[in-house]
């Protein structure tokens, strides 16, 4: 299945904080902005909550203007400070979620904003998708298909492998892909040595 690119290429991305996994785990966490539209992908575990918050407010922008928070997934290690948020909609597999409201829908193909696309990416667990950014420079993904530049080849957490390796390469068939924005680690530009 071929992926649903964003329609536009205007938006600007900022990694809030580079995530690891170790002694200690944290995510990746990433602001997008396409005009009045602000995101943040996996608000999850970090040392403090300044460690996002202080990023974003050096950008000029408050948590209550942030419109949208997308999760990769549903791991606390991704999700642990949503609340930070309070004016957001948020994003998973299957649905849209704002106060008590619960709006159904597929993932595959759902445009957030004009830049902003998300794509189904089973693997990690089998609601994972994958945040598309189309930007002046070319699509940056953010997925936990990666944990960092270096895989791991094999996902030790994986619920489906194959399904696994089947997204990475749909991922990476992606012709203007410039940058991958792994679940714990540095932005990386993909390369013959991605592992698939």
């Amino acid at each position: 299945m071929t992926v649903v690119l964003p329609q536009a290429r205007t938006a600007e991305i900022r990694v809030l904080f580079n995530g690891y996994v170790g002694g200690h785990v944290a995510s990746t966490v990433t602001y997008i902005r396409d005009g009045e539209t602000h995101i943040i992908v996996d608000p999850g575990m970090v040392p403090q909550p300044d460690a996002i918050l202080g990023p974003l407010s050096q950008l000029g922008v408050p948590a209550e203007a942030i419109t949208d928070v997308i999760f990769s997934h549903h791991h606390p290690d991704h999700t642990l400070n949503a609340a930070l948020f309070p004016n957001a909609r948020f994003h998973d597999h299957w649905a849209i979620y704002q106060g008590d409201l619960w709006t159904s829908r597929e993932a595959e193909g759902y445009a957030v904003s004009p830049c902003v696309c998300l794509a189904e990416t089973p693997g990690h667990t089998p609601q994972d998708i994958t945040t598309l950014i189309g930007t002046a420079e070319g699509i940056v993904a953010c997925t936990h298909l990666w944990w960092a530049a270096t895989g791991p080849a094999e996902d030790p957490l994986a619920t489906d492998s194959q399904a696994l390796h089947r997204e990475r390469a749909r991922i990476l068939e992606i012709a203007d892909l410039k940058l991958i924005i792994p679940g714990h680690g540095a932005p990386f530009a993909p390369t013959a040595q991605t592992p698939r």
